[in-house]
């Protein structure tokens, strides 16, 4: 029998009472767009992230775009962030008339390397944005300790990380905003599309809010160029009831994670790793393999389903290729960012979620096991 790679139907039926009341609720009083429950869920990730003002938006996407409009953003600026990620990264960059800088990711964590961000900044460059990769936030404090020096802002992209730790303080609050995403997949997830941007900058916050009903400070006032980004408040409510079990979700992310890591290392299989000063909700499980294409296939022949996180880093893109500046560390390479490179050829994502229970899991293991220790 094939494993879910992500099992979001014994999730369904683990919620499915407090769901179904939620959009229930939204169904009885007819409030789809900005409905109560759109605040609702707003404070409650507040509360949770510590940040002051949290702002959901139709997408993760659309909460990227939204800060860096909220930022003004303009033709001809540039935004570093890294080539080892989903596109959406730097797809609002360019949308915004802006140039990516992509900067090369560290080898270990395929997070943006904070070594690298010093040299890649000039005169033009407006903001930082370093991804959470599979879940784990970046060197954080390095990062936001340069953007400071030079007068820059630092957007988080955390549509895969909400619910990690980064030194005792919350994905979603270490740098002046963050976007995170509720795609059914992401840790926090809901049945369509939806995301939201956290600051505790109050004068960012307002021109979130505004530019995600068009650009209105009130009804029919236009006081800046807007977007329709609102999040719907069926999905708030989906959201909303998902969050009552999140807690627990983390802890089994957090202990499946654990398990993954003793089975990999005892085996010596490697895998991507995570740093003690922070957690990684995993938001995907991802090891490394040179021969990527024939274990994938052992690993399906024996009902595993696999994902490549990403197999082509972003400046390699035909539609990005010629529209960006690169910075590694090997110089003599022909490849812009060569640790990027290297690392898309060989990531490969196992199932994980919380509800992976401990047979499935060392199923998943003895499979691999079979292909790469025959």
């Amino acid at each position: 029998m094939t494993i879910p790679f992500i099992d979001l139907k014994a999730q369904q039926q683990r919620l499915n009472r407090q769901i179904r009341a939620r959009m229930d609720a939204v169904l009885d009083h007819g409030r789809y767009i900005m409905g109560p429950e759109v605040r609702e869920l707003e404070e409650a990730l507040e509360r949770y992230t510590g940040a002051k003002h949290c702002v959901t938006v139709a997408s993760g996407t659309e909460a990227l775009l939204i800060a860096l409009m909220a930022l003004d953003l303009a033709p001809g600026d540039e935004v570093i962030t890294t080539p080892f990620t989903f596109v959406a990264t730097a797809e609002v960059i360019v949308l915004l008339g802006g140039t990516p800088v992509f900067v090369d990711i560290e080898p270990d964590t395929l997070n943006l390397d904070a070594g690298l961000l010093e040299e890649a900044i000039t005169a033009k460059t407006r903001a930082i944005i370093p991804v959470s990769l599979y879940g784990q936030p970046a060197d954080m404090d390095e990062i936001n300790a340069i953007a400071d020096k030079h007068g820059l802002t630092v957007i988080e992209d955390s549509a895969q990380s909400f619910g990690a730790d980064y030194k005792g303080k919350k994905s979603c609050n270490i740098s002046t905003i963050a976007c995170t995403s509720f795609f059914p997949s992401k840790p926090l997830g809901c049945y369509g599309d939806g995301g939201a941007l956290f600051t505790s900058d109050d004068k960012i916050a307002q021109a979130a809010r505004e530019i995600r009903v068009h650009g209105q400070s009130a009804r029919y006032v236009h006081t800046r160029i807007g977007v329709g980004g609102r999040m719907d408040t069926l999905q708030c409510g989906v959201v909303l009831a998902k969050f009552e079990q999140f807690d627990w979700e983390v802890e089994r992310r957090l202990e499946i994670g654990a398990a993954y890591n003793a089975l990999m290392d005892r085996a010596g299989i490697e895998r991507v790793s995570q740093k003690p000063d922070r957690t990684s909700v995993f938001a995907q499980y991802t090891i490394f393999a040179d021969d990527r294409q024939a274990v994938q296939a052992g690993l399906n022949a024996g009902g595993v389903p696999t994902a490549v996180h990403y197999p082509v880093p972003l400046n390699e893109q035909q539609a990005y290729k010629g529209l960006c500046v690169n910075f590694s560390r090997d110089k003599a390479s022909n490849i812009a960012t060569p640790v990027a490179h290297a690392a898309a050829g060989r990531v490969l994502s196992l199932p994980m979620g919380p509800d992976l229970d401990k047979q499935t899991q060392e199923r998943i293991f003895a499979e691999l096991q079979k292909i790469v220790q025959p």
